[in-house]
């Protein structure tokens, strides 16, 4: 077993969430060679040719990988770990239930834009997750994509975003709570959290009507110009926001995740041209995290 491979443990827990042999073509390569494979390049940032041999051909590994971001296959997969490691409901309901929100900014490598992009011709359907855009914005960087990431206690990822780099925070929140979705062991999935806490980026008239009208306690800080203009508008700019100081010191643990997930290379710098093949990039890097939580 090479460095960064499968344990036998965690290899037993991934297993049964693979898609079967045989689904297309002759026999598939073994699915832990192939996985490991992935694993290594989502890790070291290394082109596909670069694969060391022991991983098998390349191209299967880099077309395995493709059609698995394509098809929803690693979505499932995630899902699936998520309903496998989560800690049932207990005395310990609270701190296990908050959700926090934060940014992740990628540097994706230099390529087309978006504009020559979208000239192309199409050869063949797209994905669910495919984005004309491909996820790629003009900011102060140059071509840049963010990753709006939602974490639970434990540094393990719930759900994320891929937007442009030059898009907002704050109209990105609603989004990523809705795709939450954690598969249950009995009853409806879980996609309402106890308790959520956020920076003042994602402080909006907006999302804390969404939050109340679901009734999720949050704890999220008021910029300085809310606050004064509030208060300028007397009792017609509504009650003052609830904030704990204590319950939002916890919000290092989504700073604590991003980190984790930045060291995976191909995550932390993007080399994925396509936006749903630099989505499957992530979700197998937040795979391995439930898998090693």
């Amino acid at each position: 077993m090479g460095r960064g491979d499968l344990t036998n443990a965690e290899w037993v827990r991934l297993e049964p969430h693979l898609p079967a042999f045989g689904q297309r073509g002759g026999r598939w390569n073994d699915h832990r060679r192939v996985v490991n494979g992935i694993l290594f390049r989502v890790r070291a940032g290394v082109p596909w040719r670069d694969l060391p041999e022991r991983f098998g051909s390349r191209k299967t590994v880099c077309e395995r990988h493709r059609r698995w971001s394509a098809d929803d296959t690693w979505d499932r997969i995630l899902r699936a770990g998520q309903a496998g490691r989560r800690r049932p409901h207990g005395p310990d309901r609270v701190e296990h239930g908050q959700r926090r929100l934060d940014i992740m900014p990628c540097t994706p490598a230099r390529g087309r834009s978006p504009e020559e992009e979208a000239a192309r011709p199409e050869k063949r359907t797209m994905p669910r997750h495919h984005r004309p855009d491909e996820g790629l914005g003009r900011s102060r960087g140059g071509l840049t994509s963010k990753i709006h990431l939602a974490g639970e206690g434990g540094c393990r990822p719930l759900a994320f975003l891929l937007t442009p780099g030059q898009w907002g925070d704050a109209p990105q929140m609603i989004e990523v709570l809705e795709r939450i979705t954690v598969p249950p062991q009995g009853g409806r999935p879980c996609t309402r959290p106890d308790h959520l806490g956020g920076d003042k980026a994602y402080s909006s008239r907006r999302n804390r009507r969404y939050l109340r009208r679901r009734q999720i306690k949050h704890t999220i800080p008021e910029p300085r110009d809310q606050r004064a203009n509030r208060k300028r508008r007397g009792s017609k700019g509504g009650r003052p926001t609830g904030f704990t100081s204590e319950i939002y010191k916890r919000r290092n643990e989504v700073e604590r995740t991003i980190n984790r997930l930045k060291n995976s290379r191909a995550v932390a710098t993007r080399y994925d041209k396509r936006a749903h093949v630099f989505h499957g990039t992530v979700t197998a890097a937040a795979v391995r995290l439930w898998l090693q939580s």
